[in-house]
């Protein structure tokens, strides 16, 4: 019993050094929280006083002749390229996947639970992706954009939707 114990040790040692390597220690420079609901995602811009939207798919009927039937939202998500974002996923109802698969990113929402990841991307574009869960009869009906523009845009875009939420607070 004391060899197989030592083996294990030996692998045990240095697994916990990749571990301890892999932890995140990156310091973000956005946190997109999302939240899944039956059939839309909620999306919040933390850091930027309490920006909040949803997003709905685009019905084939009013879809314009640049959209992705399936696959486009009223509202994309807008973010810096060439910079750290990290996203934070829950659901308010059942398990749904964030999946964005150009970028690498899959990660499953669960009620009660706020699950984590980051991701880097470095050019601008649209980057497309669905709910990869079986998490109701209309599943494949969620889909996910994000926009990368470059960081200037993005601050422009940030002040205006701010401005834009101030106008809509005083009526």
């Amino acid at each position: 019993t004391i060899l197989p114990a030592i083996i294990l040790l030996f692998i045990a040692f240095p697994s916990l050094r990749l571990l301890y390597l892999l932890d995140e220690i990156n310091e973000p420079l956005i946190t997109l929280k999302t939240i899944g609901h039956q059939w839309y995602w909620s999306y919040e811009y933390s850091d930027f006083m309490n920006i909040e939207f949803d997003s709905y798919m685009i019905p084939t009927n009013d879809l314009n002749l640049n959209n992705f039937r399936l696959l486009d939202v009223d509202n994309r998500i807008i973010l810096p390229m060439n910079s750290q974002i990290r996203i934070l996923v829950t659901a308010a109802d059942v398990i749904h996947s964030w999946t964005i698969p150009a970028l690498g990113v899959k990660i499953d929402g669960t009620p009660g639970r706020l699950n984590q990841t980051n991701f880097f991307m470095n050019r601008p574009g649209l980057f497309y992706g669905q709910c990869s869960e079986i998490c109701g009869a209309n599943h494949s009906f969620m889909p996910i954009v994000i926009e990368s523009i470059p960081t200037n845009f993005f601050i422009k875009w940030i002040m205006n939707y701010s401005n834009s939420l101030d106008d809509w607070k005083q009526v």
